[in-house]
């Protein structure tokens, strides 16, 4: 049985991987890093520390550059040389895609050299590159992990806002928007963390985490609608039209504006071949549509 640590285990992401790994009989000990005295609670009979705890992309950017190095970078770096200082083997640090580029020309893959637009992106590239900086003691492992858009049951983001728009029976109006994205679903995220922990002979190193297939936003509507027994109702209105009437989200609080327009339509594809090929695996065990569907019928209870 291994042990594990989690940090930011009351999020999303911690609170199905803790769910998944106690399936497996994990011992799990939660970290908060809220406590003052957290670094006494990094003892030698746990095999590795999953470090989920951070400061999320606003999307309203209404948060201070400087949150977003305190919590990402800064704390990230306290904790690591914990880390080195502990008996514990493992460290996996969660950055994200968007540590490297915000828009991507083609597939992302790991050797992509970082440029990120935002401070949340420019905060976790620069958490990456203290952590690979640092001499790693023989036994120790350090995984940098960047998962494109993490989705499940208990998920709340723009899919959830994608999923409502067609429940309630609106067309969709970005139909024009034509483009590609890769996911990942909360339980190939866990699969590969159980699996990177018990092959032994992985290598330390930076891995993206995507599901094996892509799907266009059209293609994502009329699974929602196939999933709800709905027609999907598809509106080709001109693109231009769309990016000139958004602009107005941009100044006041509406639902829209372009940012959120840019994640919703952008294509984005992630490669997840080098984590796979590393682990010795040819696919991941739920399919793009098996993994969006099960969270699309999480919403509807």
């Amino acid at each position: 049985m291994a042990a594990i640590i989690i940090t930011g285990s009351s999020g999303f992401v911690g609170q199905n991987l803790e769910i998944y790994l106690k399936e497996l009989r994990y011992e799990i000990r939660k970290l908060s890093l809220r406590n003052q005295n957290w670094y006494n609670h990094l003892d030698g009979q746990f095999d590795g520390i999953v470090h989920l705890a951070g400061k999320a992309h606003d999307t309203a950017n209404t948060s201070a550059d400087e949150e977003y190095f305190k919590v990402n970078t800064d704390l990230t770096t306290d904790l690591f040389e914990e880390f080195l200082k502990s008996d514990i083997r493992d460290f996996f640090y969660f950055s994200s895609v968007k540590a490297v580029a915000d828009k991507v020309e083609g597939v992302l893959t790991e050797d992509y050299a970082g440029k990120p637009c935002t401070p949340y992106g420019k905060s976790k590239l620069k958490a990456e590159e203290y952590l690979l900086s640092q001499k790693l003691p023989d036994g120790k492992r350090l995984f940098i992990l960047r998962p494109c858009m993490i989705h499940g049951p208990g998920n709340k983001g723009n899919l959830n806002l994608l999923y409502k728009v067609v429940e309630k029976g609106f067309p969709w109006p970005l139909a024009d928007f034509h483009n590609d994205r890769s996911f990942l679903s909360i339980d190939n995220l866990s699969f590969l963390i159980n699996s990177m922990i018990f092959k032994r002979d992985l290598l330390s190193g930076v891995y993206n985490f995507a599901d094996d297939e892509v799907l266009s936003t059209n293609e994502l509507v009329s699974l929602i609608s196939n999933t709800l027994g709905k027609k999907a109702k598809l509106w080709n209105i001109p693109a231009g039209l769309i990016k000139t009437g958004v602009k107005i989200g941009d100044i006041l609080p509406l639902p829209i504006n372009s940012e959120r327009l840019n994640k919703l339509t952008e294509s984005y594809v992630v490669s997840n071949s080098k984590i796979k090929s590393a682990l010795g695996i040819e696919k991941l065990p739920l399919t793009a549509k098996e993994g969006l569907e099960k969270t699309i019928r999480s919403f509807r209870s």
